[in-house]
């Protein structure tokens, strides 16, 4: 998820860890744990030139349970022997530090794994992306009570039991949220099966998630022999049933599914992928049909989206293609999340 929800996330885990021995600084360290995973976006700019390389590194290694592990063991003795020191001496203890950077690393891709992007937590064993669709990746009903939450506890001595209160009743309020759109996602892939049934559409596979910043609106591709299907539904629509599906095209014999990028690109997408040839020759648009598209009446305008273009004998992907939303988008937006009448 969103760097803001995983600092959260980090400095509950420290305050549990470490809060009484330590107060606010156990906040401070578990929000640093929260965030290392992420690290590896600066990582791969410093280990890959190609970008499809580098978008296939973010949320791999460093967002395992392995490095959760191995991180946890380096990092909680490095800074048990900086801490354990002067007046510090033997108020902590190596273990403290250890469970600390466990818990706010190894929750960070536990996170993650509920969002449509996926995280390979099984690596170097693995390169399976877990990803339930259940909750999108910046989500303020899930993030805000948390904070909230977090923030009450930097007021509060160390010692005092209101601390742990407040940060489990931040955990909890966001763990009952996280059920909650779980319990939404079943729902929603009901409605989406029963429409498709309805609108006789013979489907291979078909994956839903909630749009940006909400659980209300849900997305849905539909994978075929020839094409997609994109739709949407909102929970508070007059009737339950996907009304208006857009057919896309997939135009995956355009390139060589055979070439190791284009392979990286499909697993990268879980399959769910077109392309569309630009002016330029060799060079097209590819479209992750996960996301949904920037305004929900044009399926052309894709959220993840970018060029890529073959450079000798390897792909590679240009800058992203999208654009930032118009008014006009959000309001189409707004308009969609509030229901059919």
């Amino acid at each position: 998820m969103d760097s803001i929800t995983q600092i959260v996330l980090g400095a509950a885990c420290g305050e549990i860890a470490l809060g009484k021995k330590i107060g606010n600084k156990a906040l401070l360290f578990g929000a640093i744990g929260g965030t290392i995973p992420d690290m590896d976006v600066f990582l791969a700019k410093l280990f890959y030139i190609n970008e499809i390389d580098r978008m296939a590194f973010h949320r791999g290694i460093m967002h395992s349970i392995f490095f959760a592990i191995i991180a946890a063991l380096i990092l909680g003795a490095l800074v048990y022997w900086l801490y354990n020191r002067g007046k510090r001496i033997e108020t902590t203890t190596r273990k403290d530090w250890i469970w600390l950077f466990f818990l706010s690393i190894f929750t960070h891709p536990i996170l993650d794994s509920f969002t449509p992007y996926g995280t390979q937590l099984f690596l170097p064993f693995s390169d399976y992306r877990v990803a339930f669709n259940n909750i999108s990746v910046v989500d303020p009903f899930y993030t805000f009570p948390f904070l909230i939450c977090i923030i009450i506890v930097m007021f509060y001595k160390r010692n005092t039991n209101k601390r742990l209160f407040f940060t489990r009743l931040g955990l909890s309020v966001s763990s009952l949220y996280m059920l909650f759109t779980i319990a939404n996602k079943r729902y929603v892939n009901t409605v989406f099966k029963k429409s498709l049934v309805e609108n006789g559409i013979t489907y291979n596979r078909f994956q839903t998630q909630p749009t940006f910043f909400n659980n209300v609106l849900w997305y849905g591709v539909v994978e075929t022999d020839t094409h997609y299907y994109a739709g949407y539904y909102s929970i508070l629509d007059r009737v339950s049933k996907v009304e208006n599906w857009q057919k896309l095209p997939k135009n995956h014999e355009f390139v060589s599914i055979e070439s190791p990028d284009i392979k990286t690109l499909a697993w990268f997408s879980n399959g769910y992928y077109n392309l569309i040839p630009q002016k330029e020759v060799g060079t097209y648009r590819y479209n992750d049909l996960r996301y949904p598209y920037l305004n929900l009446e044009d399926p052309n305008s894709s959220i993840f989206s970018f060029t890529i273009k073959k450079k000798g004998e390897r792909w590679n992907a240009l800058p992203f293609y999208g654009r930032p939303p118009s008014s006009e988008d959000l309001n189409v937006f707004w308009k969609r999340l509030k229901g059919n009448d």
